[in-house]
């Protein structure tokens, strides 16, 4: 028995609506995974960072030396993940006040802003995917 032509004209329709539904499908869902790897990569970074950050903090001999320091590891740190550093900031408190006095706790807590990737104007927007932040603390030891 042969097709008619009305069978015959819907022959190679199934393929087109596959690819169509697929690509409608796969998209979406590698842009989640793409975002979801952003974030994962940001929050590597910022618990790197402020580990650091403090390490690098109570080995400075002075105040000013150490939040220099402090802000280069988080620099350094970000950079090796691969965030920008203008979407970072680095926080800073001390037990008792004198961040460097022996067995005083020096607190770092960095703060990342992760953008949605492949995004036009995201700065304008304000289009974010995700706010993180990690701290760590480091006891000044008594001997240095």
């Amino acid at each position: 028995m042969r097709p008619s032509s009305h069978e015959r004209a819907e022959q190679g329709n199934a393929v087109v609506e596959f690819v169509f539904l697929s690509l409608l499908l796969m998209v979406p869902l590698v842009y989640f995974i793409i975002t979801v790897g952003q974030i994962q990569g940001g929050s590597f970074a910022v618990v790197g960072a402020a580990d650091q950050a403090a390490k690098v903090y109570v080995a400075q001999p002075d105040a000013a030396r150490a939040r220099a320091a402090a802000e280069q590891a988080v620099l350094l740190a970000l950079a090796d993940y691969g965030q920008p550093a203008d979407n970072a900031r680095m926080d800073t408190s001390c037990v008792p006040a004198d961040c460097l006095a022996p067995g005083s706790t020096v607190t770092v807590t960095v703060h990342l802003t992760v953008p949605l990737p492949f995004v036009p104007f995201s700065d304008a927007l304000h289009l974010n995917a995700s706010h993180l932040s990690a701290s760590a603390t480091q006891l000044v030891g008594r001997f240095r």
